[in-house]
């Protein structure tokens, strides 16, 4: 029955290769968010202090460097399951039992073992998202990378509910080994899909030596946009998500100060954040096919920044036992975060993939995410000594004065009357 159809902008939604995005955002989100926000609340309870909380974002350095080993990914493939699915089952399962095995150490006794299994979760993830990535990018048509980047991000973004929400709940009541225990096998979906999918029909032949693998990507790359052209798009990836970053990066360990607890911050905060990120990330890539992707930066970065006032705001009000009208504040400061994040992140994710090349897409994708990572990781360790410093209130001013930065790079990377050629198919090319 005609009545029965699907809504025209609904349909492309409902896709193969768009179940795949959930599939490959949910297992990169995982491990990420389990860095982020479970392991900070952990060492939190522990008696860890805020300093060596905020030095522990040095762990994640894989994510900014792992474009040193993407070449290896592009250029060679293990012996099961083909170029692509080879790679992600591996580092899916390594993900699982080194999330598993975390949880055996005492922050109090074996800080230092924390640290190295931290390390390798961070590892096999990084490692993880270069192939990801690169199927990713050669899975989606062109007319697609915006919405299917945007629902990956969604993905990734409720991936964060385990270790942000699930596993805080049951950190009131479980041991902490067996916390991370659980949480490690939600990283078996990602498995399952890994085993269950094809591998993508590209025409590209990868690189027949580690050398062309190595140089050819930065070549094309420097020769397509010019030493000037590619310095500012590395300055604007390295910038545009630079403020938002810092602003969460001790997100847990602020809550906590503010007087919720543990469980509150899962049950209220994290799935407050939950819904308006996925409704902004699917409303963001539906846009982006209206838009293009150029618009939605402009758009979505400006919601991005008004969005972390709201966390100053929240840090003026002071710490204070949690009441009905404080956690409905709580909501909705990360509910309105959420939402400019998964906006902002869609857009970005979809900007990266687009400056791609699809010959080389594992290493340069690499190097533009991993240049992405490094306020995550670099500028992220520092948090500690500014909260403490300045206070969150101040801290909070600066990261959304951190943000401006990238959006008066726009002007040149992404203009706002100016759409590319490969722009997905729809958009206003007015």
């Amino acid at each position: 029955m005609s009545g029965t159809a699907l809504p025209g902008w609904l349909a492309p939604l409902l896709t193969r290769r768009m179940a795949i995005c959930v599939a490959t955002g949910f297992s990169s989100g995982l491990p990420l968010f389990l860095l982020l926000n479970l392991l900070p609340a952990w060492l939190k309870t522990e008696g860890i202090g805020i300093r060596e909380i905020g030095l522990f974002a040095l762990i994640q350095f894989p994510y900014t460097w792992k474009f040193l080993w993407s070449p290896l990914v592009d250029r060679y493939a293990l012996p099961l399951l083909g170029r692509r699915r080879g790679w992600m089952l591996i580092t899916q399962i390594l993900l699982a039992l080194a999330i598993a095995g975390i949880g055996v150490f005492s922050p109090q006794e074996g800080l230092r073992a924390i640290a190295v299994a931290a390390v390798a979760i961070a590892l096999f993830s990084a490692t993880q998202d270069i192939v990801l990535d690169a199927y990713r990018r050669e899975l989606l048509l062109e007319n697609e990378l915006g919405l299917g980047n945007a629902v990956h991000v969604n993905a990734y973004k409720i991936a964060g509910l385990v270790p942000g929400s699930l596993s805080l709940w049951l950190a009131d009541r479980l041991p902490w080994s067996e916390v991370f225990a659980i949480t490690a096998l939600f990283m078996l979906p990602g498995a399952l899909m890994t085993l269950l999918v094809r591998e993508p029909a590209t025409a590209v032949q990868a690189p027949k030596t580690l050398d062309q693998a190595v140089r050819a990507p930065f070549r094309e790359f420097l020769s397509r946009a010019g030493i000037r052209g590619a310095l500012l798009v590395l300055s604007f990836i390295f910038l545009y998500k630079l403020g938002d970053s810092l602003c969460t990066a001790l997100a847990t360990p602020f809550y906590l100060d503010m007087g919720f607890t543990k469980t509150e911050i899962g049950l209220v905060a994290k799935n407050a954040g939950l819904w308006p990120s996925v409704i902004g990330g699917l409303l963001g890539g539906l846009w982006m096919v209206r838009l293009g992707i150029n618009r939605a930066l402009w758009i979505f970065g400006f919601v991005q920044l008004v969005a972390i006032f709201g966390f100053a705001g929240l840090a003026a009000l002071g710490p204070a036992p949690a009441s009905p009208e404080r956690l409905w504040i709580l909501a909705g400061v990360i509910g309105f975060e959420a939402l400019g994040v998964g906006l902002g992140t869609a857009a970005f994710v979809a900007y990266i993939a687009r400056t791609t090349h699809p010959a080389y897409t594992a290493t340069q994708f690499a190097l533009f995410t991993s240049l992405a990572a490094v306020p995550r990781t670099v500028v992220n360790a520092s948090a500690g000594w500014l909260v403490e410093g300045l206070g969150w209130t101040q801290f909070f001013l600066l990261c959304a004065g951190l943000a401006v930065p990238g959006m008066l790079l726009l002007a040149k990377v992404a203009p706002w009357r100016e759409i590319p050629p490969n722009a997905p198919q729809g958009a206003d090319t007015r």
